[in-house]
């Protein structure tokens, strides 16, 4: 017999087998000082375009100060409990509707985190019976409450709306032998290529099959459609999204999330979502502080179009000087290289100690091999020399990199924070 100790340390994963040369690094970086484009990184100050802060409201003079007075006024205790036990306000209440109205539909259960709420709204609302259809490149909330599923589910390729049809076709036929109903879940914007999902494509669907829609709109809340209201809105769909989810981790700058649906369908997930039932309730002052966030966005409209305006000089900008940032179509700017993960840790170091740029790394096992991605989240708080910044020095460290100048066979050398 293994000892678990034993087990789990022989085989740290894909991820944490790089620990001891990458952490403090490449994984778990410590960025310090005020949450905007310039941050310290190990005592530099480096462009930073690596944050979701899109509206830039985490230091919003209006945001800091409705956050500081409601800490001061309520501390961090109350509501003490769970929700349905002792934990619910009127200012609780307030923001359901207030989030229901901005993404236009009757009621929204508030979520103590975005992650944990799609695992858990996944569990509430199919049983073994039913079946769920989704999209291979969904978040891993969705993969993981997918993966809880006791019943069968058909992915389909990202964004191919031929094969989700298939895919459905197939769950139609299963779903009339069992008895059980059809859950489609996809993403409105996805946050690793930028691009929207065809949510407006999949609504059409329903004239064919019977199945109810469940969107992921992390990224799309508050950057998307006229108003800020999401993708569904951006594509004129918002009506045939069934459950809409937003979180406040993006463009709210802020922690939890929420679930929009009719009042019926709320009324069940406060009842049966076992994440919200058995944890406490959200602390007032990120009450407080999600109420003055929306207040924002519904009053400054200025602070999207500001956003949209670095996202186009930047995409512009960067296709402009040949880099390849995919079909994006969102704030989401990914910009797709060839190299290794060695090659990859090696122009990232030189970008963040030579040229003063810190932006996300994605490498293999999150894309296939042989793929780097740099990933640069634009905000309302850039500014135009920031873009301009970036794209000369991409092109400097993209030189090194068709030149082999960062070849090697181990990751860069760096001094690790364990």
């Amino acid at each position: 017999m293994k000892d678990l100790f034993d087990k789990v340390l022989s085989n740290l994963g894909p991820l944490g087998q790089h620990s001891h040369e990458a952490h403090g690094y490449f994984t778990f970086p410590k960025l310090e000082g005020d949450i905007g484009p310039h941050m310290v990184f190990r005592g530099k100050k480096l462009l930073n375009w690596s944050l979701n802060n899109y509206l830039g409201l985490a230091n919003h003079p209006e945001v800091r100060k409705a956050d500081a007075d409601a800490a001061s006024q309520y501390g961090l205790a109350l509501p003490m409990g769970a929700r349905m036990m002792s934990g619910n306000s009127v200012h609780h209440e307030q923001l359901e509707k207030e989030l229901s109205a901005f993404v236009q539909k009757e009621d929204s259960i508030l979520c103590n985190f975005g992650y944990q709420a799609m695992v858990s709204a996944i569990d509430a609302l199919v049983d073994r019976h039913d079946v769920i259809v989704y999209d291979a490149e969904s978040h891993a909330c969705i993969l993981d409450g997918v993966r809880l599923h006791m019943g069968k589910r058909f992915v389909f390729k990202h964004n191919d709306i031929e094969d989700c049809k298939k895919q459905l076709e197939r769950a139609t036929k299963l779903a009339e032998k069992t008895g059980g109903a059809i859950l489609v879940i996809t993403e409105g914007v996805f946050g690793m290529r930028g691009d929207q999902g065809k949510l407006k494509e999949i609504v059409e669907l329903k004239k064919q099959f019977n199945f109810r829609l469940f969107v992921d709109d992390a990224h799309g809340i508050g950057t998307m459609g006229p108003n800020g209201g999401g993708t569904g809105e951006e594509q004129g769909c918002q009506d045939g999204i069934d459950i809409y989810f937003g979180t406040f981790a993006k463009s709210f700058a802020l922690i939890g999330g929420f679930i929009s649906s009719t009042k019926n369908i709320v009324t069940f997930l406060r009842y049966n979502m076992r994440s919200q039932i058995f944890a406490k309730s959200l602390p007032m002052p990120l009450v407080i502080g999600a109420l003055k966030r929306i207040e924002l966005m519904r009053t400054k409209p200025e602070l999207k179009d500001k956003l949209w305006e670095i996202t186009r000089a930047l995409q512009g900008g960067l296709k402009e000087a040949g880099f390849n940032i995919g079909d994006t179509n969102s704030p989401v700017t990914p910009v797709y290289l060839n190299g290794s993960i060695p090659e990859a840790t090696n122009m990232v170091k030189d970008l963040r100690e030579n040229y003063g740029i810190f932006c996300s790394m994605v490498t293999y096992p999150v894309i296939p091999k042989g793929m780097i991605i740099l990933r640069l989240i634009p905000t309302a708080v850039h500014t135009h020399e920031d873009v301009k910044y970036t794209i000369e020095r991409f092109s400097k460290i993209v030189d090194k990199l068709k030149n082999g100048e960062y070849m090697s066979d181990s990751l860069a050398k760096v001094d690790v924070d364990l």
